[in-house]
Parts: C-alpha cells; structure tokens; sequence
C-alpha cells in the first residue's frame, strides 16, 4: 500500500511540473489550469491520498460506480461527472456532483434543468462537443454546437460554463486546435447565462498540448493513478 501512495506521489509531483511548465512555456502567467484526478475504478482510499496531496477536483465517468464511491469520498473535494449520461440516470448525480461536463443534447439538458428546478438550484455544465466526428465517441457536432449553446441559454435551473472534448488520439494536436477556436467563437458570441470560462480537453497523453491550446482543465486519471491497477 505504502508503494502506491509513493507510485501517486510521483506521478503527481510529475503532472504538476509538466502542467506548470507548459503554461510558463504557453500560456500568460496569471491563467490557470486546473488538475482534474479521473477516478474510474479507482479505489476510495488512493482518491482520498491524492485528495490530501492537493487534488481538490475529481472526474467521475459512471452514475452506478459513483454512486458506490461518493460516500467514502474527502467532502473537501468537488466531484463533476466526466461521463456519458442517460436522462434517466441524472436524478442520481444531480444533487451531488458540482458541474456536469458532458451535456450534448437539449434533452438532456431539459432533464438536468427539470430536476435541478425540483431541487432549487441551478447546475452548471459543459457542453460536450466531438470534435473528430467519430461515431465511437458522445458529443455534439462542432456544427450545432452553438445553436445547442443558445437553446441551453434559455433554461433557468443550467449555467453553461464552457465546454468540453476527447479530441482522436490520431492528429490530436489539429482537433485541439480547432476546439479552441470553436471555443474563442461561441465566447465571442456573449451569449446570455453563459459564462464560457472553462475549456475541458487534455487527458494523460496530451495534456501538454491541451494547454498550449487554452485547456482551463485537464481531465488524468492513468497518468495519476496507473492503468487500472488497484481493482
């Protein structure tokens, strides 16, 4: 046990450096990029360490998985749900996740609006965008990417804060790129309850190059915890 808590130590000694590297090298020294620890399969009490080591932002991929985990979990950290998500499995998150990053359908955003008016709050979300088109992958078209945004805008219980991707991992560097300008476009737009102030995209492979293209917040969860090893 003690080797694995060593194992995340330096891997987040790691991550930290390469991140403050790459916004001295990219980016303005007053911009922010936040680390997000993905915690699928991830066991509670290797979260909590890297919780405790200063991971204040956890990603969470599946509604039956959280639901298993949240109550183990640090309070002090803020849980946003990274993953497909069925309408009908929103009434399991929306009361204790902080922002959901994958909305790509205004009926789920209907949903999450309705429960969240049921509840008296208002949730804020990303809206989650396939930039490369493929088929294997959730999100949006680039294309009805902003129309989607504006319908969104009109819900009184969702604030979009930005978006979010999973660029391909062929030509990676070129679809970042692009989701950057989509997102530099739709900010353009001062699109009422719209705040545009987080671009979600970097995972453990291209991070680096995910805030040279203006990431706010990069999602790892190999990189930090390993692939897979402590289930």
């Amino acid at each position: 046990m003690e080797n694995r808590f060593g194992f995340i130590d330096e891997n987040l000694k790691r991550i930290t450096f390469n991140i403050n590297e790459a916004v001295a090298k990219y980016r303005n020294p007053d911009e922010k990029v936040s680390l997000m620890a993905v915690t699928k399969t991830v066991e509670p009490e290797y979260i909590n360490y890297a919780v405790s080591k200063g991971v204040t932002l956890l990603g969470e991929n599946r509604v039956q998985e959280y639901q298993s985990k949240k109550d183990y979990y640090d309070k002090s950290a803020e849980v946003h749900f990274i993953g497909h998500l069925q309408t009908n499995k929103v009434k399991y998150i929306i009361d204790s996740v902080k922002l959901i990053q994958s909305v790509d359908s205004i009926k789920l955003a209907l949903e999450i609006d309705r429960l969240s008016e049921k509840s008296s709050k208002i949730t804020d979300i990303l809206c989650e965008v396939n930039i490369g088109g493929e088929e294997s992958k959730g999100g949006i078209d680039r294309n009805e990417a902003k129309e989607l945004i504006y319908q969104m805008s009109e819900l009184k219980n969702i604030r979009v804060c930005g978006l979010m991707t999973i660029p391909p991992p062929y030509e990676s560097e070129k679809f970042l790129y692009e989701m950057k300008m989509l997102y530099d476009d739709i900010s353009a737009e001062n699109i009422n309850n719209v705040k545009m102030n987080i671009l979600s995209m970097g995972m453990s492979n291209d991070y680096e190059t995910a805030i040279k293209y203006g990431s706010t917040l990069v999602r790892i969860g190999t990189g930090l915890f390993g692939n897979r090893i402590y289930k």
